[in-house]
């Protein structure tokens, strides 16, 4: 395992580190530093909390958040798919075909589920 393999891996590594750490030092230097009452107020809306910062949510936002990132990941699978759509062939074509016949399903269940309303 020869060292040269990496050495451009590590040396982006290296200068994107170097590069955000001098930018970060930098606008620490340079940049105005005029804290006042109003900007080290935990809130800057106006007016004073109302409640508990630890309040719970509602689960039905979490649901929702959860399938979002699961439909919007599986959406994300079909990028390599359409870009190299000429040279899977027709099997290639049916395997889509398949997984966006199961994703389809599966939201139609939970859209049928009420995991998708907000009342």
């Amino acid at each position: 395992m020869a060292i040269d393999t990496y050495l451009p891996v590590l040396l982006f590594i290296v200068v994107g580190a170097l590069v955000g750490l001098a930018l970060y030092v930098a606008g620490s230097a340079i940049g105005p530093n005029r804290p006042d009452a109003a900007k080290l107020a935990p809130y800057e809306c106006g007016f004073d909390a109302f409640e508990d910062a630890r309040m719970k949510f509602d689960v039905r936002y979490y649901l929702v958040a959860i399938l979002f990132i699961l439909f919007d990941l599986e959406i994300a699978f079909l990028f390599p798919w359409a870009m190299a759509n000429a040279q899977v062939g027709l099997l290639g074509f049916w395997t889509a075909v398949v997984f966006l016949t199961v994703l389809v399903v599966g939201f139609v269940y939970e859209w049928k589920k009420g995991a998708l309303d907000w009342e």
